[in-house]
């Protein structure tokens, strides 16, 4: 087809981390380009010039900006391999309403386990765990939110797993012992190539958290 698809983001970047699944999942050859948040290329800036943040996917020249919309037209444009959103309507609409409870509930809370003290980090372990006791219920007894494959919910949600030891870390609480199952169906995404190239180790995001801590005077 002779697409340029380059990709601008940032490595520790949840949201970054989505299209770099997918991409891979669906075999989309791209560059890659690793962005440096505190001197902004010009080429983000002229991209993205409302919100002025990654990711950004530009496909042959045109942008398309914020990571959900973005994934849902990687897979509307290249849907011949590994489609990602469920072809019901009804089941369309259910993945893209999880998609943005967590895009509402897990960064957030996730964010404030490592960025508080005291009482706010406590009210933000409880917020973390309830939501995602809800996506648990959800999941239930597939084996990903997709069904047998790994599908739109499922991309959406796995690159936290590479922030959790972070969360767990610094909150000083376990993900695991809460959401058995959850942390059992992130471990069964890692299973896939497209998963497991696409995520950066979780100790390298603890460092890098640490970094931020220090950065914001969390001590």
């Amino acid at each position: 087809m002779g697409d340029e698809v380059i990709l601008l983001d940032f490595w520790p970047s949840p949201f970054g981390m989505r299209l770099r699944i997918a991409l891979a999942a669906k075999g989309i050859k791209h560059d890659y380009r690793d962005e440096d948040l505190r001197n902004k290329s010009p080429l983000l800036l002229q991209m993205n010039p409302v919100h002025k943040k990654i990711p950004v996917l530009i496909h042959n020249g045109k942008p398309i900006c914020e990571s959900l919309i973005a994934l849902q037209y990687i897979d509307e444009v290249w849907n011949q391999n590994s489609p990602l959103l469920p072809s019901d309507p009804y089941q369309r609409s259910q993945a893209r309403f999880w998609a943005d409870f967590v895009d509402k509930k897990i960064y957030d809370a996730g964010r404030k386990t490592w960025s508080t003290k005291g009482e706010e980090l406590e009210t933000s372990k409880k917020e973390l765990i309830e939501a995602l006791k809800l996506i648990e219920g959800e999941l239930g007894e597939k084996a990903y939110f997709g069904g047998e494959n790994i599908g739109y919910m499922d991309v959406v949600l796995v690159p936290y797993y590479s922030w959790f030891y972070a969360y767990e870390t610094f909150g000083n609480f376990s993900i695991e012992s809460e959401c058995p199952k959850l942390i059992a169906w992130a471990k069964r995404c890692m299973e896939k190539e497209s998963v497991s190239k696409s995520l950066p180790d979780s100790h390298k995001v603890y460092e890098f958290v640490q970094v931020l801590r220090k950065k914001f005077g969390v001590e």
